[in-house]
């Protein structure tokens, strides 16, 4: 492992990590209005945050890069008023993880705020508790483990991400470049032997989040 390529793992490790934490209140949000509430459209808004599930990496990418780029409505706001450009930058990466890993994290936070009792926050609110505390001291200790969960698989989601980040981010060495597509290069490089210790790395870090995000979830039934 050469230097550059420890860069490349440090890189999509903090990004994906940023990810997570960008993501996680809307998330929240998004777990507990679909969790708690019901009104016209429901079934239409559950659908569009699992789109990114579904559809093709790229299809999503290239739907990012039209918004994003400079003569996108979003984009083109960003460069013209704040001088910000997302695609091919660090940014574009972000961008493109957090929209990639989004639906994981609000699946596994829902799950997580239906398994809550609801007569523990009501027994809180006949004592006096405000709505805002009932959450942050009952509902959201109680679904911890499945938010942890959740943001778990959502960060192990984003450390593969390979589509979406190659349509908004390209693969700039030394700016944009994160694992998977950096392996993507080596083989395309004939650098099997390359790619295969990148693989290495990249298999380490996913069957670590994965395996911990499988143990809060046995924790969390009540399995051993």
């Amino acid at each position: 492992m050469s230097p550059e390529d420890w860069q490349i793992v440090w890189f999509t490790a903090w990004v994906s990590a940023l990810s997570t934490i960008v993501i996680l209140p809307f998330g929240l949000a998004a777990g507990v209005l679909l969790a708690r509430c019901d009104w016209p459209g429901k079934s239409v808004v559950e659908t569009i945050i699992s789109l990114p599930l579904v559809m093709p990496p790229v299809a999503t990418g290239l739907i990012l890069l039209g918004l994003l780029g400079r003569r996108g409505a979003l984009g083109g706001f960003l460069h013209g008023t704040l001088h910000l450009d997302i695609v091919f930058t660090w940014l574009g990466v972000l961008v493109s993880l957090c929209v990639m890993s989004f639906p994981l994290l609000v699946r596994s936070a829902r799950v997580a705020f239906e398994e809550v009792n609801p007569r523990l926050e009501q027994i809180a609110r006949t004592m006096g508790a405000s709505d805002a505390r009932v959450f942050w001291r009952i509902t959201v200790p109680l679904a911890a483990r499945g938010i942890t969960a959740g943001m778990i698989l959502a960060f192990a989601r984003a450390l593969g991400e390979f589509g979406a980040t190659i349509m908004v981010a390209g693969n700039i060495p030394g700016q944009t470049s994160t694992l998977s597509l950096a392996i993507f290069q080596s083989v395309q490089l004939g650098q099997d032997r390359h790619a295969f210790r990148l693989l290495g790395v990249s298999v380490a870090l996913a069957f670590a989040a994965v395996w911990t995000s499988e143990y809060l979830a046995r924790r969390r039934r009540g399995s051993p």
